[in-house]
């Protein structure tokens, strides 16, 4: 049996939206700088393949609080590559919003400043509220940015192979620096996108980074099958993740890619505690933080920008309206499925999502997380997960401390980091 993947997916008050009202969160939060290093080196300590962080280029009402006050993902990442040594540090940038050459340098800074262990997580800004900061009063067509982000993916690829392996002579004897021969403009020329090249800056340890994509609408998971080495997802269940899996990996064979070269990590939101009772406590405690008008905002943008303070709590969610707007579709599919088949009222899936997020959740002790995680790897519906701590840094080190020793006896999760680069340690070779 081979392992699973560990992802660690950062916050600074934890994953619940209430958890900065919580006793044990830490004041500053995402800002708190030797927090986050804190949190990212017990990960490492739990032998978490990385650890990603997620990036708005917004804010307004529906926003979370750990969006609301964040610090620039590359000043985290290259911080914490300083003060840890094997884990992956991805960081999320959007291509609607950025150019190529500046985010291909960005990227190929991180990797040498790691050594080889960056990764993108690629995303292509569902909401309107970022339109608004970037010269647009809407955002972009759901297609087109999907159309767009493949451009520029292969913009940065080119950028990230611009220069030869060798190009750097660095000949002191001679006085050769650069061996000019092997320089090579890109003069890329497309639809969105007219770039010269080359990057200025050499070839870093993996090449391009690990490519990370997180969508799940059909546009989404098109770009995922021909360009990512990951793909985060949100599934709610096995067997939905087990469809999920099984159709990406489809799009990935009919690309000419082998299947194995793609993981597929799920988020999931575990709640801990040493007895079931105490898990169910944990949870409950969170969930009583939450303020009905914030969880509403949350959901909002789940059922593209409706309002929905104007309906009753106890209505059956199915008959909220949603709009054709670009929302985040896949996420919302998933939502309105699940509250159907289990009789849901706005106030049930208000509360669900504002906890786990509409990603996976589970309850219990950190045998039933580990039974829990064992059982979908087993059945083909996850590779490994991004796992997403509600309360931060006491859950994660319940994680680490009580669920990451069961996974390794079992032998799903490695024990030691193999050596090499991010991709390396992910099976995968450098470019």
């Amino acid at each position: 049996m081979g392992r699973m993947k560990l992802g660690l997916f950062l916050a600074g008050y934890g994953h619940h939206l209430a958890s900065w009202r919580h006793p044990k969160s830490v004041e500053q939060g995402p800002v708190d700088i030797d927090h986050i290093v804190n949190i990212s080196k017990i990960a490492e300590r739990g032998k978490f393949d990385l650890v990603f962080l997620s990036d708005a280029l917004y804010i307004d009402e529906t926003a979370h609080p750990d969006l609301m006050s964040r610090l620039d993902p590359f000043t985290l990442m290259t911080i914490i590559a300083r003060e840890t040594s094997d884990i992956g540090l991805a960081a999320t940038v959007s291509t609607t919003y950025s150019q190529p050459f500046h985010l291909a340098r960005a990227f190929s800074s991180l990797d040498h400043v790691s050594g080889g262990r960056a990764a993108w997580n690629i995303v292509t800004s569902a909401v309107n509220s970022t339109a608004q900061n970037f010269n647009g009063t809407v955002n972009v067509e759901h297609g087109l940015r999907y159309e767009q982000a493949g451009e520029f993916v292969d913009v940065a690829n080119k950028l990230w192979h611009s220069w030869e392996q060798d190009a750097f002579v660095k000949d002191k004897e001679r006085g050769v620096f650069v061996d000019q021969s092997k320089l090579q403009p890109i003069n890329h020329e497309g639809k969105y996108y007219k770039v010269k090249g080359p990057l200025n800056l050499e070839r870093s340890p993996q090449g391009s980074p690990l490519l990370i994509q997180a969508g799940s609408s059909s546009a989404g998971t098109d770009l995922a099958s021909r360009v990512a080495d990951v793909v985060f997802t949100a599934q709610t269940s096995a067997d939905e993740a087990k469809h999920f899996n099984d159709g990406l990996r489809d799009k990935i064979e009919q690309r000419g890619r082998k299947q194995t070269d793609v993981s597929i990590m799920p988020g999931l939101f575990p709640v801990i505690g040493d007895t079931e009772e105490e898990a169910q406590a944990n949870y409950e405690e969170l969930q009583d933080l939450i303020l009905p008008e914030e969880g509403l905002k949350l959901l909002s943008p789940y059922v593209g920008d409706v309002d929905l303070s104007k309906y009753d709590l106890k209505i059956p969610f199915e008959q909220v309206e949603s709009s054709d707007g670009n929302g985040i579709k896949s996420r919302y599919e998933l939502i309105k499925k699940e509250a159907m088949e289990q009789n849901l009222t706005l106030e049930d899936v208000m509360k669900k999502i504002a906890g786990a997020r509409g990603h996976f959740m589970v309850v219990g002790t950190p045998e039933q997380i580990a039974d829990t995680m064992q059982y979908w790897y087993e059945q083909g519906a996850a590779d490994g997960f991004n796992i997403m701590p509600p309360l931060l840094p006491t859950q994660l080190e319940l994680f680490v401390d009580k669920v990451v020793p069961i996974l390794q006896q079992r032998g799903l999760a490695q024990t030691e980091y193999a050596a090499g680069t991010l991709k390396e340690k992910f099976g995968l070779e450098n470019d």
